[in-house]
């Protein structure tokens, strides 16, 4: 991938506050693209090239003003709600969140036209016929309709739509409820964190690897209807990834393993990122173990800075 592709391009990101999208917005910035950042709530950016852009895009008419303002060559569509708890209290937020504004998004791209609508798949979605797949999540029904309604529009309007399917991204900077910050934080105060049995195996993909993918994909030629897996290709369970963070962290004491109660059970798949390396190039380039080195380091680099008063790094 040559990043020399985005310079001078007008780029849109949804959801460019979230974990992914502000890591992929000031990427893209670096490339030189010219980046509308959407959000919900109005933000100031004192970054040359990004200018932010205040919109619900679970309201249509918003949508078509956005694009036919900013006129974006790719679209990378981030936003929605984020949790994959199965909770009745998540049904409606997701579908408006997740599926409404991947609706009212695709709607306005086909209309006015674009380069490319990248989209974001989920390890939640289930694999297999649609005549038998069962989410085990409100989030996980609501990813498989994003992914549905991708590849209908693709197939009957032509619109350019390619989905990146990731895996269980971390890295610094991720939400503080998520299992890696929240280990980190209570191993960092001297807290024994309370888990679950930790016997969930996931794929875990740093976010430095993933953000590389979705720019890959947002000028690698001939990319329109398909889906690419971006993850290690391997799993670890959740246990293991704790009994790393707590050796960095030389935190003798072991947490409390069957504290809290598992969600229920799911299926444990690792990606298959095969076609990504065919067709983007793309390979991870960090290890679990490195991952997880460098996440900690940022977390420890954080309270240092907080005690001498000064800001984050």
């Amino acid at each position: 991938m040559v990043l020399e592709a985005f310079e001078g391009r007008a780029v849109l990101v949804t959801g460019a506050s979230g974990f992914l999208g502000s890591y992929l917005s000031r990427s893209l910035v670096a490339a030189g693209a010219r980046v509308h950042a959407v959000s919900r709530i109005a933000r100031v950016s004192e970054v040359p090239g990004l200018r932010w852009r205040q919109c619900e895009m679970e309201d249509m008419e918003a949508v078509r003003a956005l694009l036919a303002e900013t006129k974006p060559e790719v679209i990378y569509h981030l936003s929605g709600m984020v949790n994959g708890a199965p909770e009745l209290r998540l049904v409606l937020p997701t579908f408006h969140s997740l599926l409404g504004s991947t609706v009212n998004l695709l709607t306005a791209a086909t209309e006015q036209g674009c380069r490319r609508v990248v989209l974001v798949g989920s390890l939640e979605e289930p694999a297999g016929s649609a005549l038998d797949v069962s989410p085990t999540s409100p989030y996980g029904a609501a990813k498989l309709g994003v992914a549905a309604y991708g590849r209908m529009f693709h197939r009957l309007f032509g619109t350019p739509v390619v989905i990146l399917r990731t895996y269980m991204t971390y890295g610094p900077g991720q939400p503080e409820w998520k299992v890696i910050p929240a280990v980190i934080g209570a191993l960092l105060r001297g807290e024994v964190p309370e888990m679950s049995s930790g016997t969930r195996r996931l794929d875990w993909i740093y976010i430095d690897d993933v953000t590389d993918g979705f720019l890959r994909s947002g000028y690698a030629p001939s990319l329109e209807g398909t889906t690419l897996e971006i993850g290690s290709g391997s799993t670890a369970s959740i246990r293991e990834v704790v009994g790393l963070l707590a050796r960095l962290l030389d935190c003798r004491e072991e947490p409390r393993f069957g504290a809290l109660p598992d969600r229920p059970s799911r299926v444990v798949r690792a990606a298959d990122s095969a076609e990504a390396r065919a067709r983007l190039g793309w390979e991870p380039t960090v290890s679990l173990e490195e991952g997880l080195r460098r996440t900690v380091a940022w977390y420890q680099q954080r309270v240092l800075n907080n005690k001498k008063g000064g800001s984050e790094p």
